[in-house]
Order: structure tokens, then C-alpha cells, then sequence
């Protein structure tokens, strides 16, 4: 009993990093993605993430590299949901679209993410997960409108918009397919799906050409993004999602503006109160639906 709550809490801290990661992108590459197309920084985000987790897996799990090869189908398909659809639909829906949108948007993903594992996985969700969804969503909406009702009810429709709607449908569908995968250890299979899905990039961009970046502020964005927000946040997601459910996953997603929030604060941004509040009340809605009462 000990070491299952163990194994749990050690997944939610992995999936909170997981987040906290990814928060990060969200601030670095609001100046990378003015200067670098989505397909570009995609392929330069993946490339380098594949090489060390590829390395980490060899050092840290020895996998026997021909059983693991056995399932290369899927573990292509979940890296081309997870990174290469994923990537480049989400950051080619942020150069057409408005922040708020984007992020009302994509606070839809733990509610498709939660209905998807009922359908699909038959898992059962209980009271607790769904209000703990609701909550957490109310905080994203407090975060991104201000508070303010005529912000959200005169948000637009736009092309970018529809691209946001597509990505958040793949990382929901990449975190249902991520439990079809057996036998293969944490970092290996993060390591195997960026590999596959720089591969895949690498098709793409002999099409479209690659723009690499010109300045060091931009490399440095580049190597938080591959490095920080890819190759450590996947092991964390892949290591995490072998313990928790789908839903409970959509639900600490939510955190993402809250530790924008702190980001942003700690870089000597300002925050009003309603990202506070938001903040808290998104913290409230995880908790609600993560923590289990005691036996």
C-alpha cells in the first residue's frame, strides 16, 4: 500500500515537472517561433532531444534495442501525435491566433483526454475527477480573460484557432495511445518516438527547408526547448503515465498557466491579481481530483 501511494506521488511530481517544463516553452518560444517556422523549430527541438535521451537510455536501462524495435509501429504512431503533429499544429496555430484563444482552446484537452479513457479504456470517472476538471478549467478561464465575461464571449473564430483545435486532438489521442505500448522501459520509448519522429521531420523538411536560427538568444531558446521542455519533460510524461490515468494527466495539464504565471514573475514580469486567483483555483482543481482520501 506504501509503495503504490509512493509509486503515485512520484508520478504526479513527475507530471507537475512535466508541466513546469512546458511552461517554459510557452515563454521561451514566444521569442523563438518570430524568427524560426513551426516545422523548422519542431525538427530542431526533436533532433537533439532524440540523441540524449537515446544516450540515457543506453546508460541507465540497457534495453535489448531488437525487442524494443519490434513495437517501431507504435512508437511511430505516438511520435507522430505527440511530437511531430502535436508540435507543429500547436505552434503554427499560435502565429495566427490570440493568446486567450489558444488557451481556452486547449484547456479543452483534459476533457477530451477524460472522456477519451471512458470510451476507449472504459476507466471509470468518479465525482471528484469530474469536479476537480471543472474547477481547474474555471481557473484557465479566470487566467486567460481576466475575469472578465465579455472577453470570452467575444473571442473569435480564426484559422489559428481550428489548428489549436487539431493539436489538442492529437496530444489527447497521443495520451490514450500511450497506454498500448508494453515491455518498454520509460526512457527507451521517449527515447524511440523522438527518434522516429525527427526521421519523419527530417522527410518533411527536405520539402518545406529548414531555417536555422541566426543569433545566440535564439540558440539558447532552441536548447531550453529541446533539451528542457522536450528531452526531460518526455521522460517525465513517458515515466508518469505508466502509473496515472489519462484524466488524472488532463487535470494536472491545467497547470500551465499557473507556472507561466510564476515564470513570468520570476523573469520580473508583471501579474495581476485575476492570474492569482486563476492560479489558485487551478491548483484547487488538481488537488481535488489527483489526491485520494485516505483508507
Amino acid at each position: 500500500m506504501k509503495r503504490a501511494a509512493g509509486s503515485r506521488a512520484l508520478a504526479v511530481a513527475a507530471l507537475a515537472g512535466t508541466t513546469l517544463s512546458w511552461a517554459g516553452i510557452y515563454v521561451v518560444g514566444d521569442l523563438v517561433v518570430e524568427t524560426i517556422d513551426p516545422i523548422s523549430l519542431t525538427f530542431l527541438r526533436w533532433g537533439p532531444a532524440a540523441v540524449l535521451l537515446l544516450v540515457i537510455a543506453q546508460l541507465v536501462e540497457r534495453p535489448d534495442w531488437r525487442t524494443v524495435l519490434r513495437q517501431w509501429p507504435k512508437l511511430l504512431l505516438l511520435g507522430c501525435l505527440g511530437m511531430v503533429a502535436f508540435s507543429i499544429l500547436m505552434l503554427e496555430g499560435l502565429r495566427h491566433t490570440t493568446p486567450v484563444n489558444s488557451a481556452l482552446i486547449g484547456a479543452s484537452g483534459p476533457i477530451l483526454i477524460a472522456v477519451a479513457a471512458a470510451l476507449l479504456l472504459r476507466q471509470r470517472i468518479g465525482w471528484r475527477m469530474v469536479l476537480g476538471l471543472a474547477v481547474s478549467l474555471v481557473g484557465v478561464v479566470l487566467v486567460v480573460t481576466q475575469g472578465s465575461l465579455e472577453t470570452l464571449l467575444t473571442v473569435g473564430v480564426n484559422e489559428g484557432d481550428l489548428w489549436i483545435v487539431l493539436a489538442t486532438i492529437c496530444w489527447a489521442a497521443y495520451t490514450i495511445a500511450g497506454r498500448i505500448q508494453t515491455g518498454i522501459p520509460v526512457i527507451t520509448s521517449a527515447a524511440v518516438q523522438a527518434a522516429l519522429a525527427t526521421i519523419v521531420l527530417g522527410v518533411i523538411v527536405c520539402f518545406t527547408g529548414l531555417k536555422m536560427p541566426t543569433d545566440t538568444a535564439t540558440w539558447m531558446g532552441v536548447g531550453y526547448i529541446a533539451f528542457i521542455g522536450s528531452a526531460l519533460a518526455m521522460y517525465f510524461w513517458t515515466f508518469a503515465m505508466r502509473t496515472l490515468q489519462p484524466a488524472v494527466a488532463g487535470i494536472l495539464l491545467n497547470l500551465n498557466p499557473f507556472f507561466t504565471v510564476c515564470l513570468t514573475l520570476a523573469l520580473g514580469g508583471a501579474v495581476g491579481g485575476w492570474e492569482i486567483l486563476g492560479g489558485l483555483v487551478i491548483i484547487a482543481g488538481v488537488l481535488l481530483g489527483t489526491l485520494r482520501r485516505r483508507a
